[in-house]
């Protein structure tokens, strides 16, 4: 365990990290050099009206010079916060770092958040400008203007629908260009200028962090931050100019600005971005990125669609795709991590990957993935095997907003579901006595924006950062085991260790299984709430000629209980048979009748859950589970695609499920 140095050593090894001289010192600087280097290249690809459109980083430079030039003929003033918000598509990545090269600080959003916490963002920090991706975010951004009164301009990339608009604070992107161009001459000089006044320890953009326990925080990062990170995590996988990523994920998400901003500017890879969320696997297919993320929902519901699909398959087919992959688990993995492989088992893999595995990855677009990424939180074990044993080199990675992403990575040839890999280049990581993970890094943050307590309670004076979660590092191997979130890990009342997503992550590689909460800190036994995936077990229903009008009819459904109660048990079974999380079995669990929703504050916009904010909405529920309850009837507010709100209610049945029993004893001395 490190116990950290003097206050001022972190400061000095920082400052060793400066940058040569004539280095680039920024984003916009980086931007300079791979026009130099590789100016011909394609940086940016977006499918639009199923017609992909390049741009090289020569053009991108003159796309973003001129928007640059746009902004400041707007009266774009140094350290103007510029929001930034719609889907994943160049015009918007190139504001971000016209924000930058004109001397602002870019902020994105989530595009799907909702006025109210659209407008809580544009009020703290302060917004003088938006940058919206289309018609949607343009008339939440006005919504929130009956509030706010400092948003002086609205830029919008797409104009459809935009005609009938009072344009008098309202430009669209173009015509903003346009006038950067008219103005080049009159205005170069100055744009010139604020970028050369750009150094590593300028801001160079302010992500705000989900809000899991209360409101977002600003989390300020300097170039510094972006640059060192960027550089260190792609050494680190050897990641190329010549590599492809698809930038799917919300903008507003520290990822997306590192893989798609923060690498692709420090490698010179393209960045493709995909029509809609609704094309986005066939635009996957399309492009077959080399380099890719996603975190464990999007691998879940991939696996999902597999599963559905072999269920819908003839028995030849099915059983032909059973003992590929039954092959393909246990070789996969070993060619991946370079292990010793028998001729036979080589030759077995070759026709299963001519027959099953190749036709399958090509069906995900996975077929030319050379480092592939899951974080957010823990991948259940099943669906990370799942995938190595496909040859795909999934490996996991430990990072927070605070950290600029990368804390952790796994090294090749030493990928585990149970870790999180080893701390990734120049990262220190220390375990705090209540087993809270610390670490500090040259990624690490600036600052919280306008809340130096928060700043002050999360990282200490020699640079430390609490993470947060509780874990512990391996003594053998280095590699960090996260157990989950500190605050949620604790004792059930025999005194045994209480780690809800450990379970969760189990129950979720179940196809029909969406999302799952256990409870049991301090109580006598466990519980879950459960979700029900719609799309599995409607197909399930469908195949079965069972008829049913909504998700709650579904989700009530005896079949289907039933089917969810088996998943349950068999969890039980593999989760009795580790020492240390054996308290952790559900003894009693429900299938909620509504889907857990962002909109309705039950998860954050990145999709994890609020689990107080459910226990106190659902405690009706909760305290039926640690009854001798058979059912219980509930009545649940719900907001509705249009905003408006309503009431569903519903008499959800209790199950109990079969546990095994532990023996205390040899657990303690194992």
């Amino acid at each position: 365990m490190h116990t950290g140095g003097r206050a001022g050593e972190w400061e000095d090894i920082l400052a060793e990290l400066s940058p040569p001289s004539g280095a680039p010192q920024s984003v916009p600087a980086l931007l300079r050099r791979n026009v130099t280097q590789f100016g011909s290249r394609d940086a940016y690809r977006e499918k639009e009206f199923g017609i992909w459109q390049s741009w090289t980083w020569a053009e991108t430079v003159d796309e973003i010079e001129a928007l640059a030039l746009g902004l400041l003929a707007l009266g774009l003033d140094r350290g103007d916060y510029v929001a930034v918000i719609g889907r994943n598509r160049p015009a918007l990545y190139w504001s971000m770092v016209a924000v930058q090269m004109a001397g602002g600080v870019p902020v994105p959003l989530y595009q799907d958040a909702v006025t109210e916490e659209m407008t809580y963002v544009l009020e703290h920090c302060g917004a003088r400008f938006v940058v919206a991706g289309d018609q949607e975010q343009v008339d939440k951004v006005i919504e929130a203007q009956e509030t706010l009164h400092g948003i002086e301009h609205i830029i919008y990339a797409e104009a459809r629908g935009m005609r009938k608009y009072d344009h008098s604070k309202l430009h669209a992107l173009t015509d903003v260009q346009a006038e950067g161009r008219a103005a080049h001459e009159r205005l170069e000089r100055e744009l010139r200028a604020r970028e050369a006044e750009l150094d590593y320890d300028s801001t160079c953009v302010m992500l705000y962090t989900s809000g899991t326990t209360g409101k977002p925080k600003g989390v300020v990062l300097s170039n510094r931050n972006i640059i060192e990170a960027s550089r260190s995590s792609s050494e680190f996988d050897d990641l190329r100019k010549e590599d492809e990523v698809l930038a799917y994920l919300p903008m507003a998400w520290v990822g997306d600005f590192i893989f798609s901003i923060g690498q692709a500017y420090w490698t010179g890879f393209c960045v493709n971005c995909p029509e809609s969320a609704d094309t986005m696997m066939t635009d996957l297919r399309e492009i077959g990125p080399t380099y890719f993320f996603a975190p464990p929902r999007v691998f879940e519901t991939l696996l999902t669609s597999v599963m559905i699909r072999m269920e819908d398959a003839g028995k030849f087919k099915k059983g032909l795709f059973d003992r590929a992959m039954a092959r393909a688990k246990v070789i996969g993995p070993k060619m991946l991590d370079g292990k010793p492989v028998t001729t036979g088992e080589r030759l077995a893999y070759a026709m299963d990957n001519a027959l099953v595995i190749g036709p399958l990855k090509n069906t995900l677009g996975m077929s030319r993935i050379r480092v592939g990424y899951t974080a957010g939180e823990a991948i259940g074990p099943e669906i990370f095997d799942f995938y190595r044993a496909l040859g795909i080199n999934l490996k996991q990675l430990y990072g927070q907003t605070e950290a600029s992403v990368f804390i952790t990575q796994q090294p090749d040839s030493e990928v585990r579901p149970d870790t999180v890999g080893v701390p990734s280049p120049g990262v220190e990581l220390k375990i705090g006595e209540n087993g809270e993970v610390f670490y500090r890094s040259p990624g690490t943050f600036v600052e919280y924006f306008k809340n130096p307590e928060s700043t002050a309670s999360t990282k200490d004076a020699e640079g430390w950062v609490a993470t947060g979660d509780a874990g512990f590092i391996e003594e053998d191997t280095g590699h960090l085991r996260i157990l989950d979130r500190a605050k949620d890990v604790g004792k059930t009342a025999a005194g045994g260790l209480f780690a809800p997503k450990y379970v969760e992550n189990k129950l979720k590689f179940y196809p029909d299984i969406l999302e799952a909460v256990v409870f049991g800190n301090e109580r006598d036994y466990c519980t879950a709430f459960i979700n029900i995936d719609l799309s599995a077990v409607g197909n399930w229903a469908e195949r079965n000629n069972i008829a049913y009008a909504s998700y709650q009819e579904l989700a009530g459904h005896p079949q289907v209980l039933a089917s969810i109660q088996s998943h349950v048990e068999a969890v039980n079974r593999s989760v009795a048979e580790d020492p240390m999380l054996a308290h952790c079995q559900i003894a009693r669990f429900l299938v909620l009748h509504k889907e857990l929703d962002a909109d309705d504050g039950e998860l954050t916009r990145t999709r994890k859950v609020r689990r107080r904010i459910i226990e106190e909405k659902f405690a009706d529920l909760l305290d039926a589970l640690y009854s001798d309850k058979t059912s219980q009837y509930t009545e649940t507010e719900v907001t509705y695609e249009d905003g408006r709100k309503g009431k569903i209610s519903a008499t959800i049945e209790i199950r109990d499920a079969v546990t095994v029993a532990v023996d205390t004893a040899r657990m303690a001395a194992e």
